[in-house]
């Protein structure tokens, strides 16, 4: 790109990008991606069957430091698994994302306390990811903030990505990284991964109330819908939302027409090259 070989690049590279963005601001182009980056459960093994556990482990979570000093490009911190503007709607934000960060931690201790673990009697658990730089620096910050904050261990094992995938769909995980990104522009897109009979439905969650409304939103698009089930998400806690990824671009100046959309999406036809 900075030779001048190419006009438009797919992303901008996290080591690069503070330079660029200096050097080169109007050429970098960052804008909203509809992809979550989330830590599932497996809901159907102990200790993460115990929704204590799992609240627990999603306040303790500092997600701003995640999104400043770890990726630095733009990407926003989740509390919910919508991404905002899901759907043209704007959702509310749960209780728990107006906190500081030290009234979760006050919180997450108290409720792993009530679930049995402390200092005497720790947590211990895996937690998976695919083998790539990015996602081995935020399991490290993750599994700190857990033992720094809680004295939970979480012993990080990276897989390669099939081997990670069959792994996920047979339930052989304690917690495992994954990421979402709609499909169609509809909450639905992400909620409906947590049906009870849905094959994505990794985490084994099970909530009868859940489904039900879910079902109610798919012949309404009613936000109200939408937003009671997202309610539930949050306080059963079967995956930690943890932030919302962003497109992110270099682009000449000489170049018109690019928009990308909310799938990191942009069209050919839409693109031309302006006198220079």
């Amino acid at each position: 790109y900075l030779a001048g070989e190419i006009d438009i690049t797919n992303t901008i590279a996290a080591e690069s990008f503070p330079s660029l963005k200096k050097s080169l601001p109007d050429q970098v182009h960052i804008s909203p991606k509809a992809t979550v980056y989330f830590y599932e459960f497996n809901n159907k093994k102990p200790p993460f069957n115990d929704v204590r556990v799992r609240q627990a482990l999603n306040l303790a979570i500092d997600r701003d430091i995640i999104v400043d000093k770890i990726l630095g490009q733009g990407q926003l911190s989740a509390y919910t698994m919508l991404t905002p503007n899901i759907g043209g709607f704007n959702f509310e934000q749960p209780d728990y994302a107006l906190w500081t960060q030290a009234q979760r931690i006050a919180k997450a201790k108290e409720l792993l306390n009530e679930a049995g673990f402390n200092q005497s009697n720790p947590l211990t658990f895996n937690l998976l990811y695919n083998t790539q730089e990015g996602h081995k620096k935020i399991a490290i910050a993750v599994a700190s903030m857990w033992k720094k904050n809680l004295g939970v261990n979480a012993v990080l094992q990276n897989q390669e990505w099939k081997v990670m995938l069959d792994n996920m769909h047979q339930g052989k995980f304690d917690v495992i990284r994954r990421a979402w990104v709609a499909d169609y522009d509809s909450p639905m897109a992400f909620l409906s991964i947590f049906l009870s009979k849905q094959v994505k439905n990794t985490a084994m969650y099970k909530n009868h109330e859940f489904d039900k409304l879910l079902e109610k939103a798919e012949k309404t698009n009613a936000k109200n819908y939408y937003q009671q089930a997202s309610d539930i998400l949050t306080k059963d806690v079967p995956a930690i939302p943890i932030y919302f990824y962003v497109n992110h671009n270099m682009v000449k100046p000489y170049v018109g027409g690019f928009h990308i959309n909310a799938r990191g999406e942009f069209f050919t036809k839409d693109l031309y090259v302006i006198k220079h």
